[in-house]
C-alpha cells in the first residue's frame, strides 16, 4: 500500500514514519504541491497525508484535484492542522471529501486519531486494541524472560511493540515453543529506553515472531512504557554510539 505525504517538516515526517510504518506502508514523501499533483497517477497511493501548516493555501486545492478521480472509499486523504486551523477550514474540508483531520503535534491522541482514520478506509492485514509501533534492531528496545519450568533464560530480537503487548524473533525457538499457549510467564524483563520493566506477561502466539500480551506492570512502570512510546514516535530512542 503507498501513502503519499505532502509536507516540509522533516520532524513531522519522521514521526509519521515511526508511527505509520507498522500498518504496513509504502511511504512516498514530496516537499511541493504541484509535483505531488503531477506525479499522483504515477505513484497511484492508497492514501494520502497533506500538512495544512506547510501548505496553508495549497491544501483544499489538493484536496479537490485528488478528490477529482479518487472517492473517499478508494483514497482516504488526511488534513494535519496546526492551532490556527478553524472551524470554517474543518466544515471546508469535510465539504470537499476530507476524511479526517489531525493535529500535527502528533502527540498518543492524535497518532491513534491517524490510526483509526486509517483502518477505517484501509484493508490493514492485522489489527489489534492497541497500536503497534515497529522495533529496529538500533533502537533502546529489549526483551527476556526465563522459562516458566526449567528457568532458562530465552533472549530474542523485538518485532514491535504496543500499550497491550509486544513481539520478538527468539534466539531459540525451541526454547519457546516447550511453552503452553496462554501461558503466564512472570520473569520476564522489558527495555524501553532508559527504563528497565518487570511487566507479567501472556504466551499469545508462537508462529515466526512470538506475541506476548501485558497482563500487569508493578507500580508506575506502566507510565513509563507510555513515556517511551512517546519517544519512539519522535525517534529518539537509539542506541548511543
Amino acid at each position: 500500500m503507498k501513502l503519499l505525504m505532502v509536507l516540509g517538516s522533516d520532524s513531522t515526517y519522521k514521526q509519521l514514519f515511526y508511527c505509520l510504518r507498522p500498518l504496513g506502508f509504502e511511504m512516498i514523501r514530496y516537499f511541493h504541491a504541484l509535483k505531488a499533483m503531477d506525479n499522483i497517477d504515477e505513484i497511484d497511493p492508497q492514501a494520502i497525508i497533506i500538512s495544512a501548516v506547510d501548505f496553508p493555501r495549497h491544501w483544499k486545492t489538493m484536496v479537490q484535484f485528488f478528490r477529482s478521480e479518487r472517492t473517499k472509499d478508494d483514497c482516504p486523504i488526511v488534513i494535519l492542522k496546526g492551532e490556527g486551523f478553524s472551524v470554517d477550514d474543518s466544515s471546508k474540508a469535510s465539504y470537499i471529501g476530507v476524511s479526517g483531520t489531525v493535529y500535527e503535534s502528533l502527540d498518543m491522541q492524535e497518532v491513534d486519531r491517524l490510526q483509526n482514520i486509517l483502518d477505517r478506509h484501509l484493508p490493514v492485514e492485522e489489527k489489534r486494541r492497541s497500536r503497534r509501533y515497529r522495533i529496529d534492531p538500533w533502537q533502546r528496545f529489549g526483551f527476556v524472560f526465563n522459562h516458566p519450568e526449567s528457568g532458562v533464560l530465552v533472549t530474542g530480537q523485538m518485532k514491535d511493540i504496543s500499550r497491550g503487548g509486544l513481539s520478538f524473533l527468539p534466539d531459540d525457538k525451541t526454547l519457546v515453543e516447550s511453552i503452553s499457549i496462554n501461558s503466564k510467564l512472570e520473569n520476564c524483563s522489558l527495555r524501553t529506553g532508559d527504563f528497565l520493566l518487570s511487566p507479567v506477561c501472556r504466551l499469545v502466539r508462537i508462529s515466526r515472531f512470538v506475541s506476548m500480551e501485558f497482563l500487569s506492570f508493578p507500580p508506575g512502570e506502566q507510565e513509563n512504557l507510555y513515556d517511551s512510546l512517546r519517544m519512539l514516535l519522535r525517534g529518539e530512542l537509539v542506541e548511543d554510539i
